[in-house]
């Protein structure tokens, strides 16, 4: 059985967020969709797998139904495919953030850093005075990250605050490249950056996964397998299952970090 598998986040105000937790639920599970969608005031972020019928009537239930009556407009949105079903259950969960970093100044509905094609990526992180900053936890870096990057060496999303104020410095750092899974953390990370006083800050628009989808791989900085948060585990070019991914497994918690 070959099933669609969509990564999706948007940072967008949903101040009724709590009362679209059951609707959003109930419209999944009566097309036979698993997952994890997470709900919060300042947006949506999931990774849900179904038939490609199915997972097409939730992506324009999310863009154009009366449920999110059109805030969803912006919606990042990237598909891959599986051979088997990769999540057990379907979870709707509420939170305080759809990416926690703890930080009231990381605010991407007020300001995000410059996004940059996979395209233009290459030539970006090959500038000298760039410095190419992976965004993820120690776990995901493990298995794959981009030649050069600098790994920040944190368990969690949580800790690259504390990360930034001892090592980055605006004075020093005058242009800094950063990427992750699917885009959603480079967006809080470049919002606490750019309210640090840094002026340049670049992400990876659509995360890894979308660079790994749109680069031939001969053309490709990525090295290794790009971690994903479900059982598939790590992806590679193409979006294809990466073989490092079985061997790794999911470390405890790893669902948490959501993308």
């Amino acid at each position: 059985m070959d099933l669609t598998v969509a990564a999706f986040y948007q940072f967008v105000a949903l101040p009724d967020f709590r009362s679209l937790r059951a609707p959003l639920h109930a419209v999944c599970a009566e097309r036979g969709i698993k997952g994890s969608i997470l709900l919060a005031e300042e947006g949506i972020n999931g990774t849900v797998a179904g038939s490609a019928e199915a997972v097409a009537a939730l992506v324009d239930e999310l863009r154009h139904g009366s449920l999110f009556t059109g805030r969803l407009d912006n919606l990042e949105l990237k598909f891959s495919r599986a051979a088997t079903m990769p999540f057990q259950r379907l979870k709707v969960r509420l939170k305080r953030e759809i990416v926690t970093l703890g930080d009231p100044a990381a605010d991407p509905n007020r300001q995000v850093g410059t996004y940059v094609s996979p395209a233009d990526w290459n030539a970006l992180i090959d500038s000298p005075d760039t410095l190419l900053l992976d965004t993820r936890n120690a776990f995901e870096v493990a298995l794959g990250t981009f030649e050069g990057a600098v790994d920040p060496g944190i368990a969690s999303f949580g800790q690259f605050k504390d990360f930034a104020a001892r090592t980055l410095d605006p004075a020093k750092h005058k242009a800094i490249a950063m990427f992750c899974t699917g885009g959603i953390r480079c967006e809080k990370a470049s919002a606490l950056l750019l309210a640090r006083g840094f002026s340049e800050v670049y992400h990876l628009k659509g995360g890894i996964l979308k660079y790994l989808e749109e680069i031939p791989e001969a053309e490709s900085r990525w090295r290794g397998g790009c971690f994903v948060f479900d059982e598939r585990v790590a992806l590679g070019h193409g979006l294809r299952e990466h073989a490092a991914g079985a061997k790794a497994g999911h470390p405890k918690g790893a669902s948490d970090e959501q993308f």
